[in-house]
């Protein structure tokens, strides 16, 4: 049994030490936003934040994540309360088939959590295990860039927003 917490719920996991955290997530805790593409670490479409860091799931075994902290597109908002990553990539249409997003999201996720503010070099290098073929690449550059904005702008005081006080 392996112990982690996913979307801050602790979680009991009951299977083989060597199953991919991919399948875990999928088939044990129906959380379907991780996609299985390649299956060799190669596409990013399975990427989920693991304490703080993005990860490959279908890489890496449940037994390496024994207490460990782990965040998928289903914990960055919901359909009714989105999160600004999701908030970007929604007002700016980032999204064309959607089957690379949520790994996209999960990269961009980890990367705005340590940089709110990055550089396109940055966003580039963070997003470089993740794959598009639709060719959204440009917008998707900019809702991340979006996403960083309306961080910050959640974190300040009302007043610091340009409202009224």
């Amino acid at each position: 049994m392996v112990s982690l917490t996913v979307n801050g719920s602790p979680q009991q996991i009951e299977a083989d030490p060597a199953t991919p955290l991919l399948y875990v997530l999928r088939d044990e805790l129906a959380l379907n936003g991780a996609k299985y593409g390649c299956g060799l670490g190669q596409c990013g479409s399975c990427t989920v934040v693991v304490d703080g860091e993005a990860v490959l799931s279908c890489m890496v075994p449940i037994m390496l994540l024994e207490g460990r902290e782990i965040t998928t597109i289903e914990g960055l908002g919901t359909i009714d309360a989105p999160g600004p990553l999701q908030e970007a990539f929604i007002e700016l249409q980032a999204a064309q088939c959607g089957y690379c997003i949520p790994g996209m999201m999960m990269s961009a996720h980890a990367l705005l959590r340590r940089n709110a503010q990055p550089s396109e070099e940055e966003i580039r290098e963070a997003l470089a295990t993740n794959l598009c073929r639709c060719g959204t690449h440009m917008r998707i550059l900019a809702a991340i860039r979006r996403a960083g904005e309306l961080m910050q702008a959640a974190s300040l005081p009302a007043t610091d927003q340009g409202r009224a006080g």
